[in-house]
């Protein structure tokens, strides 16, 4: 049985309206054990003995769009994934404030000539790195509410859909996963 975290695209925060109780009884009715969930943004840790995440990530989907009349998108990570993600921060060692650390999970890579034309919007001074469905951000004289450089901003230059967690919610769910 695989350990995997689901992170849903604006629950919580500003989009649809979810609680973590139904969220955590709708993957459980889905046949998955050991959920849990990360604060009340929609970060769901489970176990489950299906080895895709996109059949997962469309599973709960459609329990979500079933049982709450929501159209959610759905991020699946296994915890090796998101270990891998925790690890292999480049900006961890250049920052103590974890809220100036996000990760933007992706849906799927983007196309090369998007990656190649991503700029920071003037002004700014975030750095940013992109691993294949993944990218790092560092926003060393602010915080991510302070930037236009957003998930939505991200979403529209990359032509994917994407979900961004603060490098404390990474780490506490990369923990979890691995528990």
């Amino acid at each position: 049985m695989g350990r995997w975290v689901a992170l849903l695209r604006g629950v919580n925060v500003g989009g649809a309206k979810v609680a973590m109780a139904d969220l955590r009884r709708l993957v459980a009715g889905l046949g998955h054990d050991d959920v849990s969930t990360y604060l009340r943004s929609g970060n769901v840790v489970f176990g489950s003995t299906v080895r895709d995440a996109e059949e997962l990530a469309r599973g709960i989907e459609r329990a979500i769009a079933d049982e709450l009349g929501l159209t959610v998108p759905v991020l699946v990570r296994s915890s090796r994934e998101l270990a891998a993600v925790a690890g292999g921060n480049p900006y961890a060692d250049r920052e103590d404030d974890p809220t100036r650390l996000l990760v933007a999970f992706l849906a799927t890579a983007p196309e090369k000539s998007r990656v190649d034309a991503l700029v920071v919007p003037a002004g700014e001074s975030v750095a940013f790195t992109i691993a294949d469905r993944e990218v790092f951000l560092h926003y060393p004289d602010g915080g991510y509410g302070r930037s236009a450089f957003t998930n939505t901003y991200l979403e529209k230059k990359l032509g994917v859909v994407a979900t961004t967690r603060n490098w404390r919610s990474v780490r506490a769910l990369t923990e979890m996963a691995a528990g």
